[in-house]
């Protein structure tokens, strides 16, 4: 974890990314933070869905680190 001035930088775990903001807790633990997009991916796995429609979800997510 980074402080870069007022703003954290996190390492997510589960995929190594790096991320700001309020982590997702991840659902295997129920302890473990991890970046949002790898908690909607468990969430998602959650709910039954096959890789591939997980996949197209994901996709259409806008990166927030683009803006």
């Amino acid at each position: 974890m980074a402080n870069n001035g007022n703003v954290v930088v996190k390492k997510c775990p589960k995929c190594g990314k790096e991320y700001r903001g309020h982590p997702a807790i991840s659902r295997e633990d129920n302890v473990t933070p991890i970046c949002p997009l790898c908690g909607t991916r468990e969430a998602l796995e959650g709910l039954g869905l096959e890789q591939s429609e997980i996949d197209k979800i994901i996709a259409q997510i806008p990166n927030v680190e683009d803006k």
